[in-house]
């Protein structure tokens, strides 16, 4: 028989280190040694990805919490070789909704738990720029523009309330619609946000063209309040308040 070449060894070493369930060390290698490899390997991802995403470590336990690293392992081939960015391919893995986790422990709120914890990862190591000084009696007059480290985000579940002592079955029947942004200081900040201030910033990413005053009469119309000078008022209230906290700022 063949000796086998370099990357046939590789590759069968690499088939047991994701799978040593049902994949064999490759021929001739020291079995202890491979088994190493092995605990190293799985260590190292699962330290890396439960630092992300503690509160879903503690919702799954750690037994339920090794399985899943393992499955993530064993299936999912990450596009990127930079450990920052795994966490991320993790989420993409947990959303793709693999058969392998069709059936088991997993609670019905796992994926959007996932995103809500890798967020805060993100807007951290984000290198985008906060939006630069303007002035806030300008808003009505020119385009507006979020900015790119404040995310508004909506979830079928109460993520943020989600935790070994509250496991939800079923969503609720109103979605959980938040404000996550990283402040001068670099911290990461949520807050929950209405409707009407989740749909203005919606509007103002979907139409950028379009200055505050005409994004105000646009939500007015669906919300039924043409016409209403209190809504107006109310809308422009709270354009001064994500301007002062950084959240929107004039459109370059």
């Amino acid at each position: 028989m063949d000796k086998p070449t370099l990357y046939q060894h590789q590759e069968t070493l690499t088939r047991y280190l994701r799978d040593p369930d049902h994949c064999a060390p490759p021929d001739g290698m020291d079995v202890a040694r491979a088994q190493v490899y092995r605990d190293l390997v799985f260590s190292n991802l699962s330290s890396l990805l439960s630092g992300t995403f503690p509160v879903l470590v503690k919702v799954l336990g750690d037994d339920h919490w090794r399985a899943l690293v393992r499955i993530f392992l064993r299936d999912y081939r990450a596009q990127t070789p930079k450990f920052g960015e795994i966490a991320q391919e993790f989420v993409e893995f947990l959303a793709s909704e693999p058969l392998a986790l069709s059936d088991g422990p997993w609670p019905p709120f796992m994926v959007e738990l996932a995103h809500y914890e890798w967020v805060e990862m993100a807007l951290q190591q984000s290198d985008a720029e906060p939006l630069p000084a303007s002035d806030a009696g300008l808003l009505l007059d020119r385009p507006l523009q979020v900015s790119p480290l404040a995310w508004p985000l909506a979830y079928a579940w109460p993520v943020q309330l989600v935790g070994p002592d509250y496991r939800p079955d079923s969503p609720p029947a109103q979605p959980t619609l938040l404000l996550v942004r990283r402040g001068e200081d670099w911290g990461v900040r949520f807050s929950e946000l209405s409707p009407l201030a989740w749909r203005l910033l919606q509007r103002i990413e979907a139409f950028p063209q379009l200055n505050g005053r005409a994004q105000l009469e646009g939500l007015a119309v669906e919300a039924e309040m043409v016409g209403s000078p209190e809504f107006i008022d109310s809308g422009l209230a709270l354009l001064q308040q994500m301007h002062d906290e950084g959240v929107i700022g004039m459109a370059a």
